[in-house]
Order: structure tokens, then C-alpha cells, then sequence
């Protein structure tokens, strides 16, 4: 089945896509057909929509937390959420360590039964660098006011601007050589 679909549309697509797993422009159409068909029998999400599925329910959580009253936040609703920001956190490694190894969106991997779902040490892979569009996405701003902040902002306000808008409080610091976003430890 092939379909037209209108130039100043594809080139659109063409720009939005890169490379990387899970943002080729299939993908790109795949998710938009899921999210305009809903769920459809046969079809299993990819990991990048499966991500993005959990880091919309998770922000949802987050922002029901948040506008209770302040009475009805009590110690154990902010355990509850720091647990689920680790659990986010920890998906966040494995998708990173998926992808970085070359499993992009595969459907068809599946990890060895060995009990450990992280990896052999028992440790969380560490969060990968990120390119702008990612970490824009990450902080939930768009790509302009990311460069607006970078360039206004010295090197600690920055740092301190992205960790408090990261739903993992990580600092993030640009990197001239590779100009990527890398996290702070």
C-alpha cells in the first residue's frame, strides 16, 4: 500500500526525521497513525512510543500529585512520586543503553532470562548525551527558548535551570566539541 501525501507535508517529515532509532520518518508516521487509530490489533508499539507512552502517563501522575491541596500531600504521596521518578529514571538507562547498542526500535529483542533487567553489574546504564531536539523534549521546552538558555544563562545557571526543569533533576552542561548535552554527575 503506498499513498501521496502533499510536498510541503513530506519535506516536513523529511526535516522532523533523523537517523536515530525511533525518529526515521516511518516511525515518525507510524506514530501518528497509532496515535490517530488508537490501538490496533497485531501491531505492538516500538520502544520509542512505548517511552513515550509511559513518559505521558507519568507527567499526567505528576501533575495530578501536584495540584492536590497541600493538605492532602502528605509524606507518603512523595515517596510514591520519588519512586515513580526512579522507576522513569531507570527506564530512561535501559531504553539509552537499548539504543546506543544498536537495538533502536527492534519489536523482535528480546533480553536474556538472566533475572537482571539493567545489566550484568546490577547497575543502571548512565543516562546517554543528548542532542538538543532530545533534550528540549526532555525539559519540555522547545529548541528556541533551549538556545535562549544556553546563551543568557552562565554555565552554573544553566545547569541549575535544566535540573530543575528534568523530571530526574539531572544537570545538564553543553559540550563544544561534540555539541551535545551531556549530563552532570
Amino acid at each position: 500500500m503506498s499513498f501521496r501525501i502533499p510536498k510541503t507535508l513530506a519535506e516536513a517529515l523529511r526535516k522532523a526525521s533523523s537517523p536515530q532509532p525511533g525518529n526515521t520518518a516511518t516511525d515518525i508516521v507510524i506514530r501518528g497513525l497509532v496515535h490517530e487509530l488508537g490501538d490496533v490489533q497485531g501491531m505492538e508499539p516500538c520502544i520509542a512510543v512505548q517511552l513515550q507512552m509511559l513518559e505521558e502517563k507519568f507527567e499526567q501522575l505528576s501533575k495530578n500529585i501536584q495540584e492536590q491541596p497541600p493538605a492532602s500531600t502528605d509524606s507518603r504521596m512523595e515517596e510514591k512520586l520519588e519512586v515513580l521518578t526512579d522507576r522513569v529514571a531507570r527506564i530512561e538507562g535501559v531504553l539509552s543503553a537499548l539504543q546506543s547498542g544498536g537495538l533502536g526500535t527492534s519489536n523482535n529483542y528480546r533480553r536474556k532470562n538472566s533475572g537482571n533487567p539493567y545489566n550484568q553489574a546490577g547497575r543502571p546504564p548512565q543516562i546517554q548525551p543528548l542532542d538538543e531536539q532530545t533534550l528540549a523534549l526532555r525539559l519540555n521546552v522547545n529548541i528556541p527558548t533551549l538556545k535562549e538558555k544556553l546563551e543568557t544563562l552562565n554555565k552554573q545557571e544553566f545547569e541549575e535551570w535544566s535540573k530543575n526543569r528534568d523530571r530526574s533533576n539531572y544537570m545538564w552542561r553543553f559540550n563544544e566539541k561534540d555539541k551535545l548535552y551531556h549530563p552532570v554527575k
